[in-house]
């Protein structure tokens, strides 16, 4: 398999972390695609995803997957190892559901704030910026820190007891957060930062630099 890769933004750093829950991060030729210089949109790679987006997983016999959950979703039906996308119909629904939240209150909100209302991608990437719009998302991201930690004061993980794609994408989104566009997540929520501290110390976030990792 081929990982197109953008190591430190939150949709590819999702998928990075499942490989690795799974073991299988070494089997996995890992190409990292360069956003800045806008190398997602070139003719090679659009023909492999019209979305001009990663990640990307590029299979042995040429079916390339572009959605993250989607690509979730295959690593974790084809991979032994711990389950990421739930145990049972309700499990599932519910993984679903928290993750869902974590893209739009968190993941694509601060994504769009960062495109929006500050300097992105630059320039030529960045088209047809509107910045009030981008800074209404600085507005969601900060509640989506806030609801989050009033989850994580009920229990131990983002979908409930236990650990699953949910908790890889709060985690990535805000670790992009604090990284690019340098919104922090206020000290004062002792349950998100407590659980991201968690979080970073597995395994699967070695990649992750120790100012990514949360305080």
């Amino acid at each position: 398999m081929k990982f197109y890769d953008s190591l430190g933004l939150p949709n590819p750093d999702r998928v990075r972390i499942a490989l690795a829950e799974k073991g299988v991060l070494d089997q996995v030729e890992i190409i990292q695609v360069n956003l800045w210089e806008g190398e997602h949109r070139t003719a090679a790679f659009k023909a492999k995803n019209p979305s001009v987006t990663v990640p990307l997983l590029e299979l042995d016999d040429g079916t390339a997957l572009s959605e993250t959950t989607a690509i979730t979703e295959y690593i974790d039906h084809t991979f032994e190892g711990i389950p990421l996308t739930g145990r049972g119909a309700k499990e599932r629904a519910v993984v679903h559901m928290m993750q869902r939240r974590g893209e739009q209150k968190i993941v694509d909100a601060i994504g769009t704030y960062f495109h929006h209302a500050t300097l992105g991608f630059g320039p030529e990437i960045e088209l047809n910026q509107n910045k009030a719009w981008g800074d209404a998302h600085l507005q969601k991201t900060l509640d989506g820190m806030a609801y989050f930690d009033a989850v994580l004061r009920d229990q131990r993980h983002i979908a409930g007891a236990n650990y699953s794609m949910a908790d890889i994408t709060v985690f990535t989104g805000l670790n992009f957060s604090e990284t690019y566009p340098k919104v922090m997540v206020p000290q004062g929520l002792t349950a998100l930062n407590e659980w991201r501290a968690c979080i970073g110390a597995r395994a699967s976030c070695a990649f992750v630099p120790e100012t990514m990792k949360g305080r």
